[in-house]
């Protein structure tokens, strides 16, 4: 397909999305099922009208899919509702580090001993896949932060921090291939990659979004009325926060996350609002579902209110572009058995067993953890992780293996969770309604 095509094709879809948005809220199905549908009917299993070669192409895709996750991370730290408490915080710090160890594990032991794939390959196609997705995953993320379901905000919140707590095993894995240092006994990789990404990231998240929430409230009380770039400020502590956590070694990931977390719980606190009062920000899909709304207090501008709806927008023309992408790369022989074997293993035994087993001992309903167990959206985080490996120069015979896995994983997460999504979670709350939060 030449430029004209692409553009042609990504603006007709985005005047038709435009124009059916409220036709497209009842269908029961998400869409990122369309944008997939389209990608496959124009790429090669259909009309073959273009085919995108991720192997080549592994330099723009992981830029692409970089940013993505970033953006998206960075919306979903904002989202998360006032105040931050441990006891809250429990269920989803544990899904986020404790089951994502058990997903690796679990994953990398099915691609060892029945794929067939050494020990270092195995451990990183499980650091690749075990990621849940905060980009895909809008049906059942948070709406707003006066959103107080404990099945939103544990999805939400764990997605925001297992795409930063998969880096440890993705470098585990280039290390035992020979393509990244683990120090003797491992001990670099314990203490750099484990240990230094994960508290360095988030200490570098909070002290940014703290700060310039501070800055942000100090203009505007100096000079009332004073209009700052809000857009521009929040891709600013994006940039400045990722940037500083790649120079020191530390988890960009988190950094996002937690500098939006901090950006908005330092703004609340600034402006004197009460902790547990439900809080909300304006956000494009608000009236896509049927949970509680909160009284909207009166308006003061902050730099994550101004922000958020922006970097919605981008989040979902993000989604629409990889996604015609991923449905572009795939062949009518990319549906093995071995990779569909190998997919439905990842839904339906590592991420149930890891949630329940990262879960055992904590008073979290049944219910809530059948859910949490099939709600594991594969998507943008794992292209990332797919193209970064490439890029570290993985050989090139384990690289298509990679990719192939990786691409039949996340198609059909897009289509078993996009099409299981509405009625389970209509189930959900007609069943006796949301968990609080609280």
């Amino acid at each position: 397909m030449s430029s004209a095509h692409w553009f042609l094709l990504v603006g007709g879809l985005l005047l038709a999305m435009g124009m059916t948005g409220p036709a497209l809220r009842r269908l029961p199905v998400t869409s990122a099922i369309i944008y997939l549908a389209v990608g496959i009917l124009v790429g090669p299993m259909v009309l073959h009208l273009f085919h995108f070669n991720p192997l080549k192409q592994s330099a723009l895709l992981e830029v692409l899919t970089e940013a993505a996750v970033l953006i998206s991370l960075y919306s979903a730290g904002v989202k998360m509702p006032v105040p931050v408490r441990l006891a809250r915080w429990r269920t989803p710090i544990l899904l986020a580090f404790a089951s994502m160890a058990v997903t690796v594990g679990l994953v990398a032991g099915f691609a060892h001993y029945v794929l067939a794939l050494p020990l270092g390959a195995a451990i990183l196609l499980g650091a690749i896949v075990a990621p849940t997705d905060p980009v895909l995953a809008t049906e059942v993320q948070i709406r707003h932060p006066g959103d107080r379901d404990r099945l939103r905000f544990t999805l939400t919140c764990e997605a925001g921090m297992n795409d930063g707590s998969a880096f440890p095993f993705v470098m585990l894995g280039l290390g035992l291939l020979g393509l990244h240092e683990l120090g003797e006994l491992g001990l670099r990789w314990a203490l750099v990659d484990v240990l230094w990404a994960s508290v360095g990231g988030i200490a570098i998240g909070i002290a940014g979004g703290a700060g310039l929430a501070h800055l942000g409230h100090r203009l505007r009380g100096r000079r009332p009325g004073h209009d700052l770039m809000d857009d521009f400020l929040g891709l600013g502590l994006i940039g400045i926060v990722y940037g500083a956590s790649l120079l020191v070694a530390a988890g960009g990931f988190l950094a996002v996350f937690f500098a939006a977390l901090a950006l908005r719980q330092t703004e609340l606190r600034l402006l004197g609002a009460d902790p547990d009062e439900p809080d909300r920000l304006q956000c494009e899909d608000e009236d896509a579902d049927d949970s509680p709304r909160p009284a909207p207090r009166a308006h003061q501008a902050t730099v994550s209110e101004g922000s958020l709806v922006f970097k919605e927008h981008l989040e979902r023309l993000s989604e629409l572009v990889l996604i015609l992408l991923i449905g572009g790369t795939l062949f009518l022989d990319s549906w093995s058995w071995r990779a569909v074997g190998f997919a439905l293993f990842v839904f339906v035994v590592a991420r149930p067993v890891s949630v329940f087993m990262g879960l055992a001992g904590t008073r979290t309903p049944l219910r809530m953890r059948a859910l949490a167990g099939w709600f594991g959206v594969r998507g943008i985080g794992s292209l990332y992780y797919l193209m970064f490996v490439i890029q570290k120069g993985v050989p090139q015979a384990l690289a298509l293996e990679l990719i192939h896995m990786t691409l039949v994983v996340v198609t059909l997460s897009i289509v078993c969770h996009g099409v299981s999504v509405k009625p389970m979670m209509g189930r959900y709350w007609r069943s006796g309604g949301p968990l609080s939060a609280h």
